[in-house]
Order: structure tokens, then C-alpha cells, then sequence
């Protein structure tokens, strides 16, 4: 069935962009006057540290500017995704990416000038002009940085010598993308069928095992053919990991990595040893899969297909918002008086039409609502993603309502954790609601996999490339057969006896992308520890529990991810955290156990 055009979907079902603006000569008009503003920032070169008057106009001039260039960008790239080909929009996209890069480049002067300053100085202008205590601790972030910034010509030949990093990362883009070619399989019925990235999952989750058996093989059989290749380009980012580091004077990699959020190396440490210490939940749940499977002997390509099929779907929208809200009943009355703005202002592009950008997000601006794009198709995924991304559009609307215009972003290392908090209580509230064995066991194997996936599996991942930066540190070779290795060794650690770690996934970690941006995944495990840990307290009733995580929800990037999450009462310098998610895991794996 073909999709239907823009203008066959429904007003009150789109997106509604007029806020920002209601005519394309508005917008024409912005975008004269941040070219106008950018060349008032331009004017301050050579000044910006001049006075604590001249920081805080800097700041004031800097701060417009950006703000209306994050509007002038958003109105173009969210036309642009709801009809990708309507050429207009598709113009409008590309002359305001364009005015994006062109900005970066004559501004590129401001962090190296402020940071030629020494912070005692900054410090000092703080004390004399109180209007810039708005702006401390993004002067504080700034400054963090001065003992890992270089003289102006060494930064300018680190500079010229980046345009030489990232070749891993490319190398691994255009084989994955661009040049991967993983043949056909037989499916279900019998018919040839092209393996693709996109589909694999698809294939792994089939009912018939030679199906999924066929796909395994095929995906890990084409990435060991070029394994010497992307060891290669790895090897490469290792190196360049190692190299930034080092000239940027940071210990090694993993911390200077994790300095951005300042986030001591322990907390990454802490995540493994904790779930290293829980590995035995782990063994239990890969048995009962086995069992429930009905099987002899468990495979690596058995661990994704569902145990039952028992999901609802055909849910319209307007029962999937009906769920929602019933599921986010424990945040309080306030948060679900907020929420429904969502839907009365419509800041949420419902349905798929012909054209419109695949997947789903929450964007906005310090200035705009924090818009939701769905492709809404009545499944309980569906409704699982509606919650997702408006847990993250309540985290926007909450930190700039509470938030100046410097302090409402959140860090990535948070960013996270109020769509997941969402996840976990619309699957208790559907857990809780479900009419048949079935339904009960898809919802508790759904959390089961969830954690599995995200705590479990992005902790392996995490210390695989833990492992291999610091053999490389230790001068051993960093070959193909060392990687794979060690991948092979940790998966067997993470999944046990209970599961057969077949000789092909010790390629697995050839077909992972995050490699190439270091030390990042472990942000997912917390993530997720932190949202189950925050979902529980709420749930079982803890005092202050849903008063803490709206106070948190206000926070914005106001103080660094560690200090804003502990007033939920998570505390990710501890395994307790950590211990709570895996304590729900547990209880849903007993629940399980009762009904296979």
C-alpha cells in the first residue's frame, strides 16, 4: 500500500512549524540577521577578555546569535525531513548547512583567544559584574580545557594534521555502507532474499532456525573475509586515540574521553566490575531461553528471536496516547499536565507519508518547542517510541522553562535517561495490563532483552576496547587474531556455558561502528542502569522519588551529568545503581520462570 502525500495527512496530525514561522519571508529575514549578528561576534576579536563588560556583551552577542541560528537551522532541516523530496526544502537545508559551516569557520577564533586568559582572571570579572554568574559555568567548562590547549602554532599544526585522522572511521563507513555486499539467503518461504545491515535483525528473529542460522553465518563469514582490513582501520584509531592524547597531555585515551563530562576513569572501571559481578543473572536467563526454546543446544543465533508471538498491534493513536499517559501516571500530576501540551500544540508529526524522513526523534531549540518527528504505525514499538521521544522533548521543555539559555543542554551522558525511564514504565503498565500468558511473557522477555542488550552487551563492548588500548599501551602487537581473541573470550565471559559462543562471533566486533568513536558506548549501560534505578525507586513509592527526578528533569547541563543525576538519589560513583537494574532484571527473569 503506498504511503500517502504530505498534503493528504491531516493538519492536526503534523507537526506545527508556525511558531518559528509562520512565512518563508520571515525566515529569509533571520537569516540576514544572524549573518549580521555573526560579524558583531566577529568584532569582538582581539577584545573578548578586555573587561568583565566586554566578556559579558561578548557573551550576551554570542548567545543571540546562537539562538537564532539553531531556530533559522531547525525550520529548515524539520521541513525538510517531513518531505525529503520537495526540492525547495531540500534548497532551504543546504544553504542554512552551508551558513552553519561558514559560521564555524569565522568564529573559530573565540576558544583559543578566552583561553589565552588564565582563569583566576575570569574569576575575578565574575566578582565585579554579577550579570555574568549566568554565564560561570559555561566559563568554567571553557576553562577546563586551558591545560589541555597548546600554543596557537601547535594547535594550528594539530589542526592541518586532523585533516589526516578519521581514516578508520571512514574506511569502516564506506566498507559498512557503501561497499558491503553480504549476498542472498533462502527465508521462510523458500525465497532468495538479499542480506542487508538493515534487515539482518529481521532474519534473527525468524521462527525457523536454519533461517537465522543461514544469516549468522552469512553476516560473520562476509566480515571474516576482511578481517585483516578492518583490523587495520582500527588499529588505526587506536593509534590516533593514543596520539590525541598524549600531545593534548591527558593520562590516556579513556580519560581524556571521559573529561568532557567530568567523569573520573572509575565510574567506566565500576560499570564492568559490577556487571561483571552479575554475570551469573545473566547465565540464568540465556538457560530459560534454551528451555522455553525447546532446545538442546543454544547458538548465538538463537538469542534474539522472541519467545512468543503475542504482539497487539493496529493500536490508533489516540489509544496509544491513552496508554502513555496511563503508564506515566507515577510521575505526578504536573508532569502529565505538561506532557499533554505535546499534543494540544502539536509539537508531534505523527504519521509516515511519502517522502518524510524514516525513524523517529525529539528536536527543538532553547526558542521552539522540542518537536517530535514519529513514523506512528499502531504497533506496541510504536507506542513504545512515542513515549521515548517524548521523554526526551520533557526534558527539553523542563530545562529551558528552568534553564538560562547557557545551562538548558543536557549532556549526552544524561541524554539518555528520561526517554528510558518512560520505556520502563510503559512496559510495567503493559506487563501489569496484559490479558493473556502470552502477552505477559512478551513483555517481560522485551525488558529482559532490553537489558541484555544495553547493560550486558554494551559493558562487553566497552571493555573490549578498554582491553585493547591498554595492550597497545603495553606494546603488544595489535593484530587481527589479538582482537578477535579477546572478543571471542569476552563473549564467552558475558554468555556463558549455558550458551554455545560459536567460532564466527569472534568476528562480531568487526561490524560495530561505535568503535571508531572511543569509549562511548559505555554512556548506554549507565544510561539504562541509571533510568531502571530511577523507574524503580518511583515505582515502588521511595519518598521523593518523583519530586527528585522532575527537579532533575530541570536541570539541564546546569552543574557536570554526575552531580545533576545524584538528585535523583543515583549515584554512578557506586555499583548500587548498577546492582538496582540488574535486582529488576532478576525479579522479571523469576516472574518469567513462573509462566514457561
Amino acid at each position: 500500500m503506498a504511503l500517502p502525500k504530505r498534503d493528504e495527512i491531516e493538519e492536526k496530525d503534523k507537526w506545527d512549524l508556525t511558531p518559528m514561522y509562520a512565512f518563508s519571508k520571515d525566515w529569509e529575514k533571520d537569516i540576514d540577521n544572524v549573518l549580521s549578528l555573526v560579524e558583531e561576534v566577529a568584532n569582538f576579536k582581539g577584545r573578548i577578555m578586555e573587561s568583565s563588560s566586554t566578556l559579558y556583551d561578548f557573551y550576551v552577542t554570542y548567545d543571540k546569535m546562537n539562538r537564532l541560528s539553531e531556530v533559522v537551522y531547525l525550520y529548515a532541516k524539520m521541513n525538510c525531513d517531513t518531505d525529503t523530496t520537495n526540492q525547495e526544502y531540500q534548497k532551504m537545508k543546504s544553504r542554512v548547512e552551508k551558513m552553519m559551516e561558514d559560521i564555524a569557520t569565522r568564529l573559530s577564533f573565540v576558544q583559543s583567544e578566552m583561553l589565552a586568559t588564565p582563569y583566576e582572571k575570569v574569576l575575578t570579572y565574575i566578582q565585579e559584574d554579577s550579570r555574568l554568574e549566568d554565564y560561570a559555568f559555561d566559563l568554567e567548562q571553557t576553562f577546563r580545557y586551558q591545560e589541555h590547549t597548546l600554543s596557537e602554532k601547535e594547535e594550528a599544526i594539530i589542526t592541518k594534521a586532523s585533516n589526516a585522522f578519521g581514516t578508520g572511521d571512514e574506511v569502516f563507513y564506506n566498507f559498512d555502507n557503501a561497499d558491503i555486499n553480504l549476498g542472498t539467503i533462502i527465508d521462510e518461504n523458500g525465497e532468495e532474499e538479499e542480506l542487508t545491515n538493515s534487515n539482518y535483525q529481521k532474519f534473527m528473529n525468524s521462527k525457523d532456525r536454519r533461517v537465522r542460522k543461514d544469516a549468522f553465518t552469512a553476516m560473520y563469514h562476509y566480515f571474516e573475509s576482511f578481517k585483516n582490513t578492518i583490523s587495520s582501520a582500527y588499529k588505526g584509531q587506536i593509534k590516533e586515540d593514543f596520539f590525541m592524547s598524549d600531545v593534548r597531555k591527558y593520562e590516556n585515551p579513556l580519560a581524556m574521553s571521559l573529561y568532557h563530562d567530568n567523569i573520573d576513569v572509575s565510574v567506566y572501571h565500576n560499570l564492568i566490575d559490577a556487571v561483571h559481578e552479575h554475570l551469573g543473572e545473566m547465565y540464568d536467563y540465556m538457560e530459560l531461553r534454551k528451555k522455553a526454546l525447546g532446545l538442546d543446544e543454544m547458538h548465538m543465533w538463537d538469542i534474539y528471536v522472541d519467545l512468543v508471538d503475542a504482539t497487539p498491534d493496529n493500536i490508533p493513536f489516540e489509544e496509544g496516547k491513552r496508554i502513555l499517559m496511563e503508564a506515566l501516571k507515577p510521575l505526578g500530576e504536573t508532569y502529565l499536565q505538561d506532557l499533554e501540551k505535546a499534543f494540544q500544540e502539536r509539537w508531534i508529526d505523527k504519521f509516515p507519508s511519502s517522502g518524510k524522513k524514516s525513524g523517529a526523534y525529539s528536536w527543538g531549540s532553547y526558542d521552539t518547542y522540542p518537536y517530535l518527528l514519529l513514523n506512528y504505525n499502531g504497533t506496541v514499538d510504536a507506542v513504545s517510541t512515542l513515549g521515548h521521544e517524548l521523554g526526551h522533548s520533557m526534558h527539553s521543555y523542563y530545562s529551558n522553562k528552568y534553564q538560562n539559555s547557557m545551562n538548558c543542554n543536557y549532556p549526552i551522558f544524561l541524554a539518555e535517561i528520561a526517554s528510558t525511564v518512560n520505556e520502563v514504565l510503559i512496559n510495567d503498565y503493559l506487563y501489569k495490563h496484559a490479558k493473556t500468558k502470552e502477552e505477559k511473557m512478551l513483555y517481560l522477555t522485551e525488558f529482559l532483552d532490553k537489558v541484555r542488550t544495553t547493560i550486558y552487551r554494551q559493558t562487553m563492548f566497552a571493555e573490549f576496547e578498554m582491553i585493547m588500548h591498554d595492550k597497545y599501551e603495553q606494546n603488544i602487537p595489535i593484530t587481527e587474531e589479538e582482537l578477535s581473541n579477546t572478543y571471542y573470550e569476552l563473549n564467552k565471559l558475558y554468555y556463558g556455558e549455558q550458551i554455545v559462543s560459536d567460532e564466527a562471533i569472534r568476528y562480531e566486533w568487526l561490524r560495530i561502528p561505535h568503535f571508531y568513536t572511543p569509549f562511548y558506548v559505555y554512556k548506554y549501560a549507565t544510561g539504562l542502569s541509571s533510568a531502571i534505578a530511577i523507574a524503580s525507586d518511583i515505582l515502588n513509592g521511595k519518598e521523593g522519588a518523583q519530586e527528585n527526578y522532575l527537579t532533575f528533569l530541570s536541570s539541564g547541563g546546569s552543574d557536570y551529568p554526575l552531580s545533576i543525576l545524584k538528585k535523583t538519589g543515583v549515584d554512578m560513583t557506586t555499583k548500587e545503581p548498577i546492582e538496582k537494574a540488574i535486582a529488576m532484571f532478576k525479579d522479571k527473569l523469576e516472574e518469567l520462570k513462573k509462566l514457561i
